[in-house]
């Protein structure tokens, strides 16, 4: 793990890469390094996250600057810009299954080959998906979902990198810290070691490679 500013940890990021955004409508979403992504005009940006937050907070900042070029989410509901941006043509949007979208998420960090749902099934959801057949019962074939950078926010890291989470805060934070290749992670505050009690650690510091500072 390398502690590193919120520039650099973002100039990691290349155009075109995909990222995934921990946060529930922004909630838990790590703002500075969003903020610090559109201040260096990222640009074709795969985004997977649960939504798109709402214009001017969280990844809404991203759809906005014009820098979304995929979104894979749950929904785009509060998200006008995100509607507007799908049906103008200038973004592909995939909607998932809320449960479906952390699961597949999930499988990815796992090193699974994809997750069996009956989700969707008899819908417009299985067109192009595999059909299983599992104790008389259909499933769809749901494939892992993996990311070039997984974009993290915590309450705690210690000096290691062990991550804590605030209440609400958590959501899709862990299981996206296993799924992405590269981990950055940005947290309220820092600790010294011994600080964040073992178990009260939710993200364990091998899973991080980079802490930004919050100098």
């Amino acid at each position: 793990m390398k502690t590193v500013s919120v520039k650099d940890a973002v100039a990691l990021i290349p155009d075109g890469a995909s990222l995934m955004i921990g946060g529930f409508m922004a909630v838990g979403t790590p703002e500075r390094v969003i903020d610090e992504i559109v201040r260096q005009g990222k640009r074709n940006l795969t985004v997977i996250a649960n939504d798109t937050a709402m214009p001017g907070r969280g990844i809404g900042k991203l759809v906005s600057a014009g820098l979304v070029g995929r979104t894979i989410a749950s929904h785009i509901g509060l998200n006008p810009e995100t509607q507007k941006q799908m049906i103008d043509g200038r973004m592909q949007v995939d909607l998932v299954p809320q449960g479906t979208l952390i699961e597949r998420i999930r499988a990815g960090g796992a090193g699974l080959g994809g997750i069996l749902t009956p989700t969707g099934v008899g819908t417009v959801v299985e067109q192009g998906k595999q059909r299983i057949e599992v104790g008389g019962k259909i499933y769809l074939l749901e494939t892992p979902l993996q990311a070039d950078f997984a974009l993290i926010h915590a309450f705690l890291a210690d000096y290691a990198g062990n991550l804590s989470y605030a209440l609400t805060g958590r959501n899709f934070n862990p299981v996206m810290a296993l799924a992405g290749k590269t981990t950055i992670v940005s947290v309220e505050h820092i600790v010294p070691i011994g600080l964040i009690a073992p178990d009260h650690v939710v993200t364990p510091a091998p899973l991080v490679d980079y802490l930004v500072t919050n100098g």
